[in-house]
């Protein structure tokens, strides 16, 4: 007897017209601590992991497992289905850091991606995806993202710094250009006050 299984879309893929958030280190380097970074648009596993594994799946072969640390994701499936096959979902608390997503090819290997936060900027999300896909990368994953929330709140402090200064007079408004002269600086003085 045969079983024909469909798995039906779980949720409507309104993502797959935008192109996909991912850059990865350069093939061929050596094996850096992370091997680039994925910025989801959203912390649902099950609308996002299809688009990811199926970029993958050509270049690291096909994807079959995915790991994740739940502290930023709120519901973890125990299977995705993806394009033609399904790829299984697990979770590590303490083994695995909170900034990063395992990726593990069956007969190929694992591969670490550094995850970006939804909410993260397009500035911020730039510069962290060139920092995790950097081939001489020394940097965890949290280690980056500690580093960019520093970043953030020393570019926060400037701003306030700024705003202070402007209101308190700090910035003041330009002056319209003076209509008059200014003084002349060849102007003789007399070597001797008068009235002396």
């Amino acid at each position: 007897m045969t079983t024909t299984i469909r798995y039906p879309p779980a949720v409507e893929d309104r993502t797959a017209s935008l192109p996909l958030r991912l850059m990865l280190a350069p093939a061929g380097t050596a094996p850096p601590l992370l091997d680039g970074a994925w910025w989801p648009r959203s912390r649902d596993l099950t609308a996002e992991l299809p688009a990811l594994t199926a970029a993958l799946d050509p270049l690291w072969g096909r994807i079959t497992h995915v790991t994740v640390n739940p502290a930023f994701w709120p519901v973890i499936p125990r299977k995705v289905p993806v394009d033609g096959h399904v790829v299984g979902v697990g979770w590590f608390t303490a083994e695995q850091d909170p900034h990063k997503l395992l990726l593990l090819s069956y007969d190929v290997g694992r591969w670490d991606l550094l995850v970006i936060p939804p909410e993260t900027g397009p500035a911020a999300a730039a510069r962290l995806m060139t920092e995790a896909a950097d081939p001489l990368g020394i940097r965890t994953a949290s280690a980056l993202m500690d580093e960019a929330e520093q970043r953030r709140i020393a570019e926060e402090m400037e701003l306030n710094l700024v705003s202070v200064w402007d209101s308190e007079g700090g910035h003041g408004p330009s002056l319209p250009p003076s209509r008059s002269p200014a003084p002349s600086m060849d102007a003789q003085v007399p070597d001797t006050p008068e009235g002396i």
